[in-house]
């Protein structure tokens, strides 16, 4: 069985994120979805909110299992016994970081292999910051984020 952890922050989950979940799916047989509890980022939502934003807006797409983890995503997959890691490319400004990243993994793992996807086009300019931006703003999530975490954002930032 062909299995990958795709981790990430979710904050909150956007319809890029959407799109590289279903991606992957056509290309593994299992993929768990791993929100990260402590991140050096400063999340709008707590960990417990992502979680379920994540699970609620992934409903009804097979093959994916949504989980939290604390600490380093290596030691999550070792735990999982899960050697494919999938990380979302944008744009060309994310390939350093993410490639840094592969790089300091497979260091920490060896037996970790990091497989980049790209989302469909007409996301490859989202982010959850932007997004966050956006709402803040008053403008439309609606093309954005799926509807349970457009009604979660808006409610989070005090909007109706």
């Amino acid at each position: 069985m062909k299995r990958a952890i795709y981790p990430g922050t979710f904050d909150p989950i956007t319809f890029g994120h959407v799109d590289i979940i279903k991606r992957a799916s056509l290309i593994f047989d299992k993929i768990i979805v791993a929100v990260v509890k402590n991140s050096f980022k400063d999340t709008l939502f707590s960990y417990e909110e992502r979680v379920n934003l994540l699970k609620k807006a992934t409903k009804g797409i097979k093959k994916i299992e949504v989980e939290g983890f604390e600490g380093l995503v290596v030691d999550f997959a070792v735990k999982k016994n899960i050697n494919v890691i999938i990380r979302g490319l944008r744009m060309i400004s994310d390939f350093e970081y993410e490639f840094q990243m592969a790089l300091t993994n497979r260091k920490l793992s060896s037996r970790i292999e990091t497989i980049f996807l790209m989302p469909h086009a007409g996301y490859s300019y989202l982010s959850s910051r932007l997004v966050k931006e956006i709402a803040s703003l008053g403008g439309n999530l609606d093309d954005f984020l799926p509807r349970v975490c457009v009604s979660a954002l808006n409610k989070k930032i005090g909007r109706r």
